[in-house]
């Protein structure tokens, strides 16, 4: 059995010495050099070319280098018997609930304003703020990201609301679920956090129709997709005052092409997809207990439930 990187566009000389520091013995090798596509099995991805894997006839499982798992799920030409598995990887999660509460903690004391002003040589305080437990957050996906995120923001003294496609108990997290949960949820949410999984369903989620259903003022991060915004949309509520602005860290392409009125908006604040980086070494081990289990024909970690996208 040899296992099968590709990750083009990435790096991939630390997964390889990771994967060889956790199992000396694994043969590995990194596309597109050449090597026998019979003896693959067990592939770690990141942006693989569409229809690749169709040609790799032993091929058992992809496993994403991330959490994400949107750039595997939408090659249409996957066979269907390939199984795919995600990272479910504990200081992933605690880099994206850090990052989420600095974002809004940054919305909430005006911290891009006042970097606007100094570049300006203006003195101006902005007297009045909101505090924690007068705001309520909205978690749009509380899955394992979203769900550490809400409690982190819940500790910080937010209110924090949750919604998802099914029911969910959490026990800081306030949770609607469905369409009618929906319209329950948004007309509450002064800040809402988009942490939802890429699927036919949520694409284009985060429109005007949407937009206007949150209280005027309200402000939007997205640290999910760059697919899940309606990018225009976005514009125009911002631009109407509906929206005070928003935080991006994640766009339909990527980098940011230099032209995007993005870059201008100064109601919009952009990082450069870094909410939360995987580390190669803290997340191989889990990759290889499924390598292994494939050998011993285990149940494997992580699935990923295809007919729902996550």
């Amino acid at each position: 059995m040899s296992f099968l990187i590709v990750s083009p566009g990435r790096d991939p000389q630390p997964w390889l010495e990771a994967l060889k520091n956790q199992h000396p013995g694994l043969n590995i090798y990194v596309y597109p050099e050449d090597h026998d596509k019979e003896e693959v099995e067990f592939a770690l991805a990141w942006n693989h070319p569409r229809g690749l894997f169709k040609n790799y006839p032993n091929l058992k499982v992809v496993a994403s280098m991330g959490a994400g798992v949107d750039h595997i799920t939408s090659d249409k030409e996957l066979p269907e018997n390939i199984k795919i598995t995600r990272v479910i990887d504990q200081q992933l999660t605690t880099d994206m609930s850090d990052f989420v509460l600095a974002l809004v903690m940054s919305h909430l004391r005006k911290l891009s304003s006042y970097k606007s002003q100094q570049t300006e040589k203006a003195w101006d305080r902005h007297n009045t703020y909101k505090r924690p437990k007068n705001t309520t957050v909205g978690i749009m996906g509380v899955g394992v990201l979203g769900t550490a995120v809400g409690e982190k923001l819940a500790k910080n003294g937010f209110n924090v609301l949750g919604w998802a496609k099914s029911d969910k108990d959490k026990k800081d997290i306030n949770t609607y679920c469905g369409e009618d949960g929906l319209e329950e949820f948004l007309p509450q949410v002064e800040v809402l956090v988009c942490l939802l999984p890429l699927t036919p369903a949520t694409e284009n989620i985060l429109n005007r129709e949407l937009f206007e259903k949150l209280p005027e003022g309200a402000y939007v991060i997205n640290v999910a997709r760059g697919e899940h915004l309606v990018e225009q949309d976005l514009l125009r509520m911002i631009g109407n005052g509906h929206l005070s602005g928003a935080a991006l860290d994640v766009f339909r392409e990527e980098p940011l092409p230099e032209e995007h009125p993005f870059w201008t908006n100064t109601q919009i604040l952009i990082t450069p997809h870094i909410a939360s980086v995987t580390k190669a070494s803290s997340v191989v081990p889990q990759i290889i207990e499924n390598y292994e289990r494939l050998q011993e024909e285990e149940p494997l970690k992580n699935v990923v439930e295809r007919d729902k996208g996550y």
